[in-house]
């Protein structure tokens, strides 16, 4: 059993990388694994589709998946049918509304697994249902979702749409211990995810916006890029850490996702971004001097740590 970390007197702003070597890459799976006795809510957000933020979601959740000794899940918060359940080859036809109906019947792990399915990392996923706006995820939805969750999931995901003011985000930000801002390194996709961020400063959630971790993923093709070092310096600026995530071929695709077919820089981007997100299971959730409630005995394990100011020009 690794050893336990040192408890954590607080968050530094910085932007995070642990090298290369297998010493810093230990550290950042010491950090992963931080013991974790109650259920750890993390939304993955932006204001603009293509952003990568389900990708995001995939790859964050897949890492934590192998490395901690917990089951994770992923589910699709989108209101307006997102994509999330295309990224995992399909065992079950089930979604989040399925899951919702058989609330009553739900009295354990198993009862819950019969509507996700399982990404080769192990990492759960509850696809959003097909159809029109709306997909029967509001925000009082949303909080029994979790709650239900969240009793046989130490960490769960949630994969946003990218409407701010609707009902079912409301619910999200409510719970959330943890934002993770998508960004890419074109002029809207960085633009966007610094609109984010000071939408949620100016409608009472800047200490959750404080305490966010910014991933910018970079992309090719035509029209304007940010520089990667603007863009760190930027939102480092803005937020707890800053992980860039270099291109990678497996992730443009947008097909099944499995964390093995990316680039080793690649997965070194997302472990870094793992152990970031990780930090943050150390502080209480912002406006409360709590944590969620413990997870049964049985259930507790020591769990399975970055590089943006042209911003201001575009």
């Amino acid at each position: 059993m690794a050893p336990r970390p040192a408890p954590q007197r607080g968050l530094r702003k910085r932007a995070l990388s642990f090298g290369q070597g297998q010493k810093e890459r230990l550290r950042a799976e010491s950090a992963i694994r931080t013991p974790l006795l109650r259920s750890f809510r993390i939304a993955v957000l932006s204001l603009k589709d293509g952003v990568g933020k389900t990708s995001t979601t995939m790859a964050l959740g897949s890492v934590l998946a192998e490395a901690r000794n917990d089951r994770i899940i992923a589910l699709d918060a989108d209101p307006n049918a997102g994509t999330l359940g295309r990224r995992v080859r399909p065992q079950t036809t089930a979604t989040v509304r399925d899951l919702l109906a058989a609330a009553p019947s739900i009295n354990g792990y198993m009862d819950v697994r019969r509507f996700t399915s399982q990404a080769p990392s192990g990492l759960e996923v509850l696809a959003g249902g097909p159809g029109p706006a709306g997909a029967g995820l509001d925000g009082e939805a949303y909080h029994r979702l979790i709650e239900l969750l969240g009793n046989q999931f130490p960490v769960v995901l949630s994969d946003t749409g990218t409407g701010l003011t609707q009902d079912s985000m409301g619910g999200v930000l409510d719970l959330a211990d943890q934002l993770v801002v998508a960004a890419t390194t074109s002029v809207d996709g960085a633009s966007s995810a610094s609109s984010t961020l000071e939408w949620l400063g100016a409608h009472g959630h800047g200490e959750l916006a404080r305490r966010s971790v910014t991933v910018v993923s970079a992309i090719r093709g035509p029209g304007r890029l940010v520089g990667e070092a603007d863009l760190v310096a930027h939102f480092a600026a803005r937020c707890r850490a800053v992980v860039v995530v270099p291109f990678d071929e497996h992730l443009s695709t947008g097909g099944e996702f499995d964390l093995a077919k990316l680039r080793p820089r690649t997965r070194r981007a997302y472990l870094d971004l793992a152990a970031a997100v990780s930090e943050g299971m150390a502080v209480p959730r912002p406006g409360t001097d709590h944590r969620p409630a413990a997870l049964p005995p049985d259930r507790s394990h020591p769990a399975p740590v970055l590089r943006p100011a042209a911003l201001d020009r575009v």
